[in-house]
């Protein structure tokens, strides 16, 4: 078997050796130092971090395009770098194979066998294709540039690039095992809502949040396109957000027919909380980083929200509600995407702190490994029934996919909580889970739960805790009654398309 084996690397290479020769016999143009230039760019994936990064700052499809795409990068370059090559080494091309003015100043020492810049290509453009097939269309030329640029430039053999980017597509297509693709269709919901006509935002209260988003883009001068005649206010920070929109409403005596919000989940949600206690229909324009609700809801931009709150169309949708007792603070909370106890509002607080001094996202890594270190087990009553728990998710509908990340809800109006626990009852749960996380089976840990209830009861055993909602850190409880209300608030959204 081994000697067939080296004969059908033999025959490999005597095809390599024809294809490289053909290619060296090319005449010299300006491609070459495009080529070279090209090559060396996608050292250390410098070049997809490049697109990654322009890709990431446009919302939407585009921006799930560049993460998906570093997930695959990292999944190849560990295929082909650290399992692929010392299993098959192989020299590379002679230097005299091709022209010198084609040759790398600085040429590889690895193994030839595969090439890790075309597995990285080829992970990149695929994975970006998956969930943009426009940027797809984009960046599979590049692509295929610099994965042919590694032969053109004498350091690869072609069968080398060939099994580099069949590593590449291969660990993209397996990065759906672990997050799956989601169609880029809104939910469903089957309650028509009345809601007044606002013709140009008459009679409009909007609050708008100037520092949503990555880069804090001030939506501004889109709320005033959409809604010239609404009064805008801005949050207060010296006042809680919904006490202000309370206030705000009450100082106009019963004219405000209808509350506008421009700005993250953060912000979509207390805007909300508000409308659905006012009985007001709530427009929205998407502001923020991920905007989970406008998504689901079906309000990409600013046109979306113009159009539905011009002719009046809108939907009721379930909301959320925590009731909390035990604390001195507010104890009735709304949440428009989820809520939870645990690991997770320690992990907000502390993310809160260090953003003092650090950015967001670092910040957000660097609290998260910390609360994990230190987490202590929740000793609880969950529906009446003793538990031990890490921590608790709670849904505002049911989320898809039901393993570690949901992220999408098909529906919005299915009455139901999307309630999922990590169990701390059970012998090395955490080590468990972070396995099952890896290997995808969650579906069957005894270490994990995932149930749909219209409500969940939690009282703490030992001390008092905070509940996040939305992303935001709320009031200590000992006793926290989680319920959905169906159609609870109305939003405004253009109607299904008839196709």
């Amino acid at each position: 078997m081994f000697q067939q084996l080296g004969r059908a690397f033999r025959q490999v290479g005597h095809r390599d050796r024809a294809l490289v020769r053909r290619s060296a016999a090319l005449p010299r143009t300006r491609a070459d130092g495009v080529l070279t230039a090209l090559s060396r760019s996608a050292d250390k994936s410098r070049l997809w971090w490049g697109v990654a990064a322009v890709l990431a700052a446009r919302k939407g499809s585009t921006r799930r395009a560049a993460l998906r795409g570093i997930a695959a990068i990292a999944g190849a370059s560990a295929a082909a770098n650290l399992v692929g090559k010392p299993l098959f080494p192989r020299r590379r091309p002679a230097e005299e194979e091709v022209p010198g003015y084609r040759q790398l100043r600085s040429r590889p020492t690895s193994s030839s066998f595969p090439s890790g810049h075309a597995a990285s290509a080829a992970a990149f453009a695929t994975a970006v294709a998956m969930e943009s097939p426009r940027a797809g269309l984009v960046v599979a030329p590049l692509a295929g540039a610099v994965a042919y640029s590694r032969v053109h430039t004498g350091v690869h053999w072609p069968s080398d690039v060939a099994a580099g980017m069949a590593v590449g597509v291969g660990v993209a297509a397996l990065t759906r095992h672990w997050w799956p693709l989601h169609p880029d269709a809104r939910a469903r919901t089957a309650h028509t809502a009345e809601a007044p006509e606002m013709v140009d935002g008459e009679d409009m209260l909007a609050l708008v949040n100037p520092h949503s988003g990555v880069n804090g883009q001030d939506p501004t001068d889109d709320v005033r396109y959409a809604w010239p005649k609404a009064t805008l206010i801005y949050p207060d920070p010296a006042q809680d957000l919904r006490d202000q929109l309370a206030q705000e409403i009450d100082a106009r005596g019963g004219t405000v027919r209808a509350l506008g919000v421009a700005g993250g989940d953060g912000t979509v949600a207390a805007v909300a909380s508000v409308a659905a206690e006012r009985g007001l229909p709530l427009a929205l324009i998407p502001a923020g980083t991920l905007n989970h609700f406008a998504r689901d809801v079906g309000v990409r931009s600013m046109p979306d929200a113009d159009e539905a709150t011009e002719r009046g169309h809108a939907v009721g949708i379930d909301l959320g509600e925590v009731e909390i007792s035990g604390t001195s603070g507010p104890g009735h909370r709304w949440f428009v995407n989820t809520a939870s106890l645990g690991g997770y509002p320690e992990m907000v607080r502390l993310r809160e702190k260090l953003q003092q001094r650090h950015p967001k996202w670092p910040s957000a890594a660097i609290a998260l490994t910390r609360v994990l270190r230190r987490a202590k087990p929740l000793r609880i009553l969950l529906n009446g029934e003793p538990a031990e728990v890490w921590l608790i998710f709670v849904g505002n509908g049911t989320y898809a996919p039901k393993g570690f990340a949901p992220s999408r809800r098909p529906a919005l109006d299915t009455g139901l909580l999307d309630v999922r626990y990590l169990r701390a009852d059970v012998p090395y749960s955490r080590a468990r889970f972070l396995l099952a996380m890896i290997t995808n089976s969650l579906h069957a840990s005894h270490v994990y739960r995932q149930r749909d209830l219209p409500e969940l009861h939690v009282r703490l055993l030992d001390g008092n805790r905070r509940v996040a909602t939305d992303g935001e850190v709320g009031p200590l409880g000992r006793e926290f009654r989680f319920r959905s209300r169906p159609s609870a608030l109305t939003v405004y959204r253009n109607p299904d398309d008839p196709s």
